[in-house]
């Protein structure tokens, strides 16, 4: 089922290791909460952990100017490149099912705009995230350190072979779609951790996927169908 390992990664930016929400002039918090409150909360995320995260972290400024007046829409929206930020709920319930700790080191494989790694930034210690496309992830860095959000590393380079000098990890998320999990991000998973992605042919049915590494080894479960960008990094 899994296949082997190609790495290629050039380090973007390295920050501190505190989460920091900064408003700077904010003026979007009432639709943040209306975002949490009658997308996300009804729906049946009920961390309260989670559901703060969404409450503080700016969505608007995590897509391009002329998307700002959507971003707390119930929808994804394109932030160039043929990538997409992912709908609210979407992040909200990964995020949730992820079951990440305070004291968990995070593995993301696809930063896109940056905003699934401040969420996550706000719940753990550290997060290590890697964007295929060069740009973005420069832009999302830039985002990132502008808002403070001071315990993640952004680097670009193919996500396939994971970040193994940084590994083991407690969770691993991924927010594009493989046709099957890459072997080397399971190979970096800690005793205990657990990694949720996406998975599935692109225009077919593709279902959050939930492995959890115990004493037996791995074990794999689907959840809820959706549809995520491919998964375009791995051997040529």
């Amino acid at each position: 089922m899994f296949r082997g390992a190609r790495r290629v990664a050039v380090l973007v930016g390295l920050m501190g290791c505190t989460p920091v929400a900064q408003d700077l002039g904010d003026d979007r918090r009432a639709d943040r909460l209306a975002m949490v409150e009658q997308q996300i909360r009804q729906r049946g995320v009920s961390d309260p952990r989670v559901l703060e995260a969404l409450r503080t972290v700016p969505r608007d400024r995590f897509v391009p100017p002329e998307a700002r007046g959507r971003a707390y829409s119930d929808m994804p929206l394109p932030i160039g490149f043929g990538q997409t930020i992912s709908q609210p709920y979407i992040v909200a319930y990964m995020t949730e099912v992820l079951g990440a700790a305070p004291s968990d080191r995070v593995l993301e494989i696809g930063t896109g705009s940056g905003y699934q790694a401040a969420v996550l930034s706000m719940l753990v210690r550290e997060v290590y995230t890697i964007e295929i496309v060069p740009e973005l992830a420069q832009r999302a860095e830039a985002t990132l350190r502008a808002l403070r959000h001071e315990n993640v590393t952004v680097r670009a380079g193919d996500g396939y072979g994971g970040w193994p000098e940084r590994a083991p990890f407690d969770r691993i998320m991924l927010t594009a779609a493989p046709d099957e999990i890459p072997e080397p991000l399971l190979d970096q998973l800690a005793p205990g951790g657990r990694l949720v992605a996406p998975v599935g042919p692109q225009g077919g049915t593709q279902w959050i996927t939930v492995v959890d590494r115990n004493e037996q080894g791995l074990t794999e479960r689907q959840t809820i169908a959706v549809q995520f960008v491919p998964f375009t990094g791995g051997p040529r």
